[in-house]
């Protein structure tokens, strides 16, 4: 037992130390420029290189919904508000439908809300096929393709599955007819169904303004060495803790609750923001989906973000190193994350703090208002310019159909 207690001594000064080599970083704000076609890629600029047209759709479809529950604009489901918001300003907006590469219908698909502000995407099937039923009545260019040159943005748990478990989310399986569309999500997960090829993978929304406004000074040390604050089960949906996480949470809690080198609890404090700028590394384990805010909150905060999801497809993949700028960890080896977490060396570390402090990583991860060179909002566009020109085959023959409307679970064939 004394020499276990010696041990976990031992660790917290070698935490210590690497907290004094961050603190030097930090205070001398050293960044470390994205090399290769990474940072070319973070660095472009859509504009000139695409035109999209936006439909106008009636406003039940999009602002009244949104007038209805304004908790919308702030949860991490509202990239879908602010993308149109940014499209109808945008350059490389186009009000001729002849002349765009990209159609975009606006539909705000997560904006049906619980009291306690977690989305109900069951009617967002019924919503989406009235949306695509309207466009292809009213203009000639999604039949021109059955939606293969259209873009939609499905923030969901699972994107365009339309469920917030899995094994739900699995058996429904993406909206039929989006199988020829370009879907921007933020779920992304090799080998799985709710994840279309050619998706483009984005970061959830986090509120820019209210994360600068939690800055701290850039002289104050980074003295936890592992953080995370958030839910280990989740108890009213899942009682027999046989789904969430994939149990990945909870062998964090269970084997790290103890540990002094771990701040880790369900409270989430109002110094949230302030203690992730103090910690070395940032968990990131996956809950219902893969992916969580946390990643966005790590990178802007300059916390090594520690990817706990088996197989995740990680935002703006392209242009942004998270093998260089993060730590991922099998699932399974979770009961392991002391070890692997105070056995990197400290100058690979600082590296990763280096490339964290780069303002265009942090940017790119952003959705901010107003838009900024090199925001999300453009690194979404930088992805369908560079999915152009569209292949001859997506253009369909006359008279030629090839996705199946009454596809799907008989509930979102009713009426929207």
């Amino acid at each position: 037992m004394r020499n276990r207690s010696w041990g976990f001594i031992l660790l917290v000064l070698s935490a210590i130390v690497l907290n004094l080599d961050a603190f030097e970083l930090r205070k001398g704000q050293k960044t470390e420029r994205i090399s290769g076609s990474a940072g070319d890629v973070l660095e472009d600029d859509p504009v000139g290189r695409l035109k999209v047209f936006v439909y106008e759709l009636p406003s039940k479809y999009n602002k009244k919904i949104l007038q209805k529950d304004p908790r919308c604009l702030n949860h991490m489901f509202a990239a879908e508000i602010y993308m149109h918001r940014f499209l109808l300003s945008s350059p490389v907006r186009t009000l001729n439908p002849e002349e765009a590469d990209w159609f975009y219908t606006p539909v705000y698909t997560t904006c049906d809300l619980t009291p306690n502000g977690l989305p109900l995407p069951f009617k967002s099937p019924r919503m989406m096929r009235s949306a695509i039923q309207l466009i292809s009545s009213n203009w000639p260019y999604w039949n021109r393709t059955e939606g293969a040159d259209h873009f939609f943005i499905v923030p969901h748990d699972f994107g365009a599955c339309f469920h917030y478990q899995e094994e739900k989310a699995i058996e429904r399986g993406i909206l039929p007819l989006l199988q020829r569309a370009t879907l921007v999500q933020t779920f992304g997960q090799r080998n799985h169904v709710c994840l279309k090829e050619g998706s483009i993978t984005v970061p959830p929304y986090a509120p820019p303004q209210k994360m600068q406004s939690h800055l701290i000074p850039p002289s104050i040390p980074r003295s936890i060495f592992v953080y995370f604050r958030g839910l280990f089960y989740d108890v009213g949906n899942d009682p027999e803790g046989g789904y969430y996480a994939r149990g990945a949470r909870a062998a964090v809690w269970e084997n790290f609750k103890d540990n002094p080198l771990f701040d880790i609890s369900t409270e989430h404090p109002t110094t949230y923001y302030e203690d992730m700028q103090r910690a070395v590394f940032c968990l990131c384990p996956l809950g219902w989906a893969p992916w969580s805010p946390r990643l966005v909150e790590a990178v802007i905060f300059g916390c090594i973000p520690v990817i706990i999801a088996d197989d995740i497809v990680l935002p703006f993949a392209d242009a942004i190193p998270w093998e260089d700028i993060g730590v991922y960890v099998d699932e399974k080896d979770v009961p392991n994350l002391d070890t692997i977490l105070t056995s990197i060396p400290t100058e690979v570390i600082l590296r990763k703090q280096r490339l964290l402090a780069n303002p265009s990583m942090k940017q790119a991860m952003l959705f901010p208002h107003p838009a900024q060179s090199g925001d999300a909002f453009h690194q979404i566009l930088n992805g369908l310019a560079r999915k152009l020109p569209h292949d001859k085959s997506v253009y369909l023959r006359k008279g030629e159909k090839v996705l199946n409307w009454t596809a799907g679970p008989l509930a979102d064939l009713k009426p929207w």
